[in-house]
């Protein structure tokens, strides 16, 4: 736990340049990857409650970041969209992110790295199976 948080912070850290947190970095990225999403799939997406997804995603329409459309395919629901003001950011996310996971990576070998990636899935399926999923 203490790896995960000070990884959190090491983004937070990072992403500060940009203004964002690495919460409200992963929405916009996942938004900009997958194409406009309900806030239901993008909250099911990252793993995150639907209330504080739209919280998230208030903030960064406020921002002009994001924004709400209005769903083709069913007038009662609107979907999550990247603006054009919000490309060139999530741009500097994925700049961001690879120069961090760069910095990680330093003094280890592929074969620690695939080790480490062995482990961690084996970890998120063992979670899985915990969570009844």
């Amino acid at each position: 736990m203490a790896t995960s948080r000070m990884l959190r912070r090491a983004y937070d850290v990072r992403l500060a340049g940009v203004g964002l947190n690495l919460s409200e970095a992963s929405l916009m990225a996942y938004v900009h990857f997958r194409g406009p999403l309900t806030q239901t799939r993008l909250a099911d997406g990252l793993g995150l409650q639907r209330a504080a997804t739209g919280a998230m995603i208030d903030k960064l329409e406020t921002r002009g970041l994001i924004e709400r459309r209005p769903d083709p395919a069913d007038r009662r629901v609107w979907l999550v969209a990247i603006t054009a003001d919000g490309a060139p950011v999530v741009d500097e996310i994925v700049r961001v992110d690879r120069m961090l996971r760069q910095d990680l990576r330093a003094g280890s070998s592929g074969a620690e790295r695939d080790a480490l990636d062995q482990a961690l899935a084996r970890l998120q399926q063992n979670l899985r199976a915990v969570l009844g999923g």
